[in-house]
């Protein structure tokens, strides 16, 4: 500054923003990559409980034509496949809370060195929320299609 008092200064940042730019935008990148794929995880989760519920409505759309024919209310189907596929997606929740308990001690000598705890209850509760929604986001589609199933082509066959 004294040798060229005019000489403009490029590039000027505090030294808060050159910590912050060295250090934390490489793990903010990183979350915003693990988030990433954890959406899209998520995404190919739903799709999955979806399919496999739509295959099953679909196979027993036979079964559902007679039942309507038979009086069933298409509220009472829906029902039926929402406890079917809930009941298939609680099964899965307990099997991989198990299994997140169960691998958690493998885990806990690698994250007691970054000083983390193995086992997270929030974010496994949060987890299970987050699947159990969309498992039920899943499973509405199929159970309002079987409700709407006509009996008359149902009974038909193909």
């Amino acid at each position: 500054a004294e040798v060229a008092p005019d000489q403009p200064i490029a590039n000027v940042r505090t030294m808060q923003a050159i910590v912050f730019h060295d250090t934390l935008s490489d793990t903010y990148f990183n979350l915003l990559l693990i988030g990433l794929f954890a959406a899209l995880a998520l995404l190919l989760a739903a799709a999955g409980m979806y399919a496999v519920v739509a295959v099953a409505v679909a196979a027993r759309e036979r079964e559902f034509g007679v039942r309507l024919a038979l009086g069933s209310s298409p509220r009472r189907l829906a029902r039926l496949v929402l406890r079917g596929g809930l009941m298939q997606i609680a099964m899965g929740l307990l099997l991989g809370a198990a299994l997140a308990l169960a691998l958690s001690r493998v885990l806990h000598a690698v994250l007691e060195q970054i000083g983390r705890g193995a086992f997270d209850p929030l974010a496994l509760a949060v987890v299970c929320v987050v699947l159990a929604v969309a498992g039920l986001l899943a499973c509405l589609v199929p159970a309002m299609r079987a409700g709407r199933v006509q009996p008359m082509r149902a009974l038909r066959g193909e």
